[in-house]
């Protein structure tokens, strides 16, 4: 009776009355709706794709469905706007990063909610919005962007310039400043502080981020299908117009397929891009020491920019 009370003011078992594993059976809830909403579908989707309707496994198949022009349409279509969005994005995105790192703005909270915003958006919302901003009679009708890729463009980017900002400003912000200041009191330029300390450092975070920006926009759905219509089309919206509208199930799991290889090559990407991210945001232990005199001495963050020589 008294070891019976040690073991169980102990806590060394989970097990019920009748034996049972209460972790086992709350760990096999998880896994059995994994396997029945994500796992079961993908294996229908490539089950489709590689085996014919005679229920013959025939792989040459769907490598004779990627090997045509107008696939290689679509995925050249995809990956090319993809990394035009990814470009612009980091060209907007950026400046904000560097906002929200290294100056003292008013409001910063207020202008980071702002920056956030918009990629919590939903895709077709946010189609929607750019469709009314640039269509013929609206506030930018005169730019003629309407119905072109560059407001599909534009719309990615809007909606995952969040990514860069956050990403990046984090990393940004908790960098050691001790470097710059160096190489600032050594007579460098901003510029080439930029270009030769912080740049090396950013650029884990920033493949990062590029990489998932390129996810996001290569597996777009509600821009590409409320900006491009029919007309410009990607993998996602093709899967779906062959789906619904073609009926031509086999083409559709085709398509499936080769978009799994790609999202899985993003995600492997990002995920070896992130590996240093980690490295590069570890702030180093700053000792003790006397204040620094002469130029680039002790300047943790700028109020507003200051307008020197470039190099």
């Amino acid at each position: 009776m008294r070891r019976r009370a040690v073991t169980r003011a102990g806590g060394g078992t989970d097990r019920g009355r009748c034996g049972v594993s209460w972790p086992l059976v709350l760990g096999a809830v998880p896994v059995g709706f994994t396997a029945m909403f994500f796992a079961w579908p993908v294996v229908a989707i490539v089950h489709r794709g590689l085996v014919d309707d005679a229920g013959r496994f025939d792989p040459a198949a769907i490598l004779a469905l990627w090997w045509t022009p107008e696939v290689g349409r679509l995925v050249a279509f995809t990956l090319g706007q993809a990394a035009a969005s990814t470009a612009l994005t980091l060209a907007l995105g950026m400046p904000v990063a560097w906002l929200l790192a290294r100056v003292q703005l008013p409001g910063k909270t207020l202008v980071r909610v702002v920056v956030t915003v918009p990629f919590v958006l939903p895709t077709v919302v946010v189609g929607v919005a750019f469709r009314m901003l640039l269509g013929e009679g609206h506030l930018l009708g005169w730019t003629g962007l309407d119905g072109t890729v560059w407001a599909i463009i534009l719309a990615h980017a809007f909606f995952n310039i969040a990514i860069v900002a956050r990403t990046v400003g984090g990393v940004w912000a908790r960098m050691d400043p001790r470097p710059e200041q160096a190489a600032r009191a050594l007579g460098a330029g901003p510029a080439r502080v930029f270009a030769t300390v912080t740049a090396p450092r950013l650029l884990p975070a920033v493949s990062s981020a590029s990489a998932v920006v390129f996810l996001f926009c290569a597996t777009s759905f509600g821009v590409v299908l409320v900006l491009g219509g029919t007309r410009f089309r990607t993998l996602e919206t093709e899967i779906y117009l062959q789906t619904v509208q073609v009926f031509d199930l086999r083409m559709a799991a085709a398509l499936s397929i080769l978009q799994l290889l790609a999202v899985t090559a993003a995600l492997a990407a990002a995920a070896f891009a992130r590996r240093g991210v980690r490295s590069a945001a570890a702030p180093a232990a700053a000792p003790a020491a006397r204040p620094a005199r002469g130029r680039g001495a002790s300047e943790p963050r700028r109020r507003w920019p200051s307008w020197r020589s470039c190099w």
